[in-house]
């Protein structure tokens, strides 16, 4: 099949998308039964498409839609409590509009950034197989040929680091020896061998609940990660 040749292509087919028969299922019976403290509401339950435009300088890769969270609301990093961490980090960068990411039409919108996940649907217990995850890889290659100006990549967690790293290495990215590997705060200077193109790669801790509240990240971690990624961009605007 060709690969989409625009953004908005891209999220239609992403929510469009049957590979894996099997999260399908599990996200629309999450869906249906929803959870008490939304009580009322209308679950997404389909592929969660990525947000954000084509000119971002930014690139977030992210694990997958947590099952009240983005497969309930439709966008990423949304309605949960990993989404209100980002997004203040996000904000306090200068990376998105507001601190607070609650809802689809809430006013909240990315600012020179571009927010993806290794794998679009929430899988069971937040762990998606090696299987699903190659499903779903060709949606992010599509995505990243269209993705012209990124000159930093940020991994928002292991499986959202090493996903980055793949795809990076599959577009001709010199890797260092030994390859990347996952940390918080670590950062590597990757080459395009063909064209010159740099691009920074950066890893942090997972703003998951696991994290967040047992002090394994910090609001000031993660603050101090995009604080060090508004720095890479504007070095490379001047």
């Amino acid at each position: 099949m060709p690969r989409p040749a625009t953004i908005p292509a891209v999220r239609r087919a992403i929510v469009q998308c049957a590979r894996c028969p099997e999260l399908r299922s599990y996200c629309a019976d999450i869906a249906r039964r929803g959870k008490p403290e939304f009580a009322g509401q209308t679950y997404w339950g389909r592929p969660v498409p990525p947000f954000g435009n084509a000119d971002a300088r930014v690139l977030l890769v992210g694990l997958a839609p947590a099952a009240h969270g983005g497969n309930r609301t439709g966008r990423m990093f949304t309605g949960d409590g990993s989404a209100a961490w980002l997004a203040r980090a996000l904000f306090c960068a200068g990376f998105a509009t507001q601190p607070v990411s609650e809802r689809r039409g809430d006013g909240f919108a990315l600012i020179d950034a571009y927010m993806t996940a290794a794998i679009r649907c929430a899988p069971p217990k937040n762990k998606p197989t090696p299987r699903q995850l190659e499903r779903c890889a060709d949606h992010m290659r599509a995505e990243w040929a269209l993705l012209p100006r990124v000159t930093v990549v940020v991994g928002l967690g292991k499986i959202g680091f090493d996903t980055a790293v793949a795809r990076l290495a599959e577009d001709g990215f010199t890797l260092p020896r030994p390859r990347p590997r996952f940390g918080h705060a670590v950062s590597y200077a990757l080459i395009r061998a063909q064209d010159g193109r740099a691009v920074t790669l950066i890893g942090t801790y997972h703003p998951s609940r696991q994290n967040t509240n047992t002090g394994t990240l910090t609001q000031s971690m993660l603050d101090r990660v995009f604080a060090r990624v508004r720095k890479l961009v504007d070095r490379a605007s001047m």
